[in-house]
């Protein structure tokens, strides 16, 4: 059994026209022959990605997901500059080869990428890897490196100063996502009003030293070297990536992290095996990251739970697509219950807290 990421049979209702994609990337890509197959990876409740395998080469097309979309979100030509532009700077991203904006090939702009073979994490850590606790905390301080290494990529060398203006972000995401959690609401889904007022009222200064940030990085956005599993090799989804406060992405990444100690209703929101034995405690990654960063972070209350309102803002974003017959993905039906269960995670990170 390969352990290596594998695409496989499309979505109902995310189909893509084969004859259209072959004949635009033929037309644009000199170097590709033969007959083209089209597959889907597993992964993803945003933007959609695709296997397009030639028998000489394999690429990876992203677009945008079907039904409503949030303003502003979802801009194909942004993240393919990003991948573009960022490179040379943190290699690990993959090189974007194309950006379509004529909608008529598949129904939407796209772009296409290299595709990088390897190694996903999902929930758990394959049997087959044989992780010791001490390989596992190794893995981990090496995906705690990569954000720490981002955090301090020098954006303006990589001609992406423009992506995003550091001053006053973190009330413009306090206040964006409160304003997409609004527009987003369904009968059904929880209000967060103490939440919401608690984040508008203890809302730290910017960050002295603003970073990009890719505000959804977690195990499964990252790429593992099939021969040598410890080694990172390549980051994804880099369609939120801006200029900010590197510890709202901190807080962001924190989110995700369910440790083995959480009880069980929040070991059902693990995505990634972050419960693993050897792998780092959520306080014990917020150590791990100062220390590497050269910074002091006396309390992360605010920056965790502000990560866990927005990423109940996802989920609802997602939801409402399901809830209004945008999208037939089943997998969508139990956000809702997903973002209850973070308002009371967040709710009691606040009731503990000392700010």
């Amino acid at each position: 059994m390969s352990l290596t990421d594998q695409a496989s049979q499309i979505r109902e209702g995310e189909e893509l026209d084969a004859v259209r994609v072959d004949a635009y990337l033929k037309g644009q890509l000199q170097d590709l022959q033969g007959p083209l197959t089209i597959s889907q990876f597993p992964g993803g409740a945003s933007n959609l990605t695709y296997l397009l395998q030639y028998p000489d080469r394999a690429l990876v097309l992203r677009r945008p997901p079907f039904g409503r979309k949030a303003k502003s979100a979802h801009d194909m030509g942004r993240e393919f500059r990003i991948l573009n532009r960022l490179n040379d700077g943190f290699p690990y991203c993959p090189k974007a080869l194309l950006h379509c904006t004529d909608e008529a090939v598949i129904g939407a702009e796209f772009y296409v990428m290299e595709r990088i073979e390897g190694i996903i994490l999902r929930s758990d850590l394959p049997a087959e890897l044989a992780f010791t606790p001490e390989k596992t905390r190794a893995l981990c301080e090496s995906f705690i490196d990569k954000l720490v290494e981002l955090h301090g990529v020098d954006y303006q060398a990589c001609g992406l100063g423009d992506l995003g203006k550091p001053e006053g972000y973190v009330q413009r995401q306090i206040e964006g996502w409160c304003d997409r959690y609004e527009k987003a609401l369904t009968p059904d889904a929880p209000l967060w009003e103490e939440v919401k007022a608690w984040l508008s009222e203890k809302m730290p200064a910017d960050h002295p030293k603003p970073a990009l940030v890719h505000n959804d990085y977690r195990f499964d956005n990252v790429i593992l070297d099939p021969q040598d599993p410890m080694r990172i090799i390549g980051v994804l989804d880099w369609e939120l990536t801006t200029i900010g406060d590197p510890l709202m992405d901190l807080g962001n990444t924190l989110a995700y992290w369910v440790e083995a100690s959480d009880p069980a209703p929040v070991q059902l929101l693990r995505r990634q095996p972050s419960n693993a034995p050897g792998m780092l405690t959520r306080a014990e990654f917020v150590a791990y990251y100062a220390e590497r960063a050269g910074i002091r972070i006396d309390t992360f209350d605010y920056y965790y739970c502000y990560g866990l309102f927005r990423l109940a803002g996802i989920a609802q974003q997602i939801y409402y697509r399901y809830y209004h017959g945008q999208t037939r993905d089943a997998r969508f039906a139990p956000f809702v219950k997903m973002n209850g269960l973070l308002e009371q995670m967040a709710l009691r990170v606040i009731r503990a807290s000392t700010l």
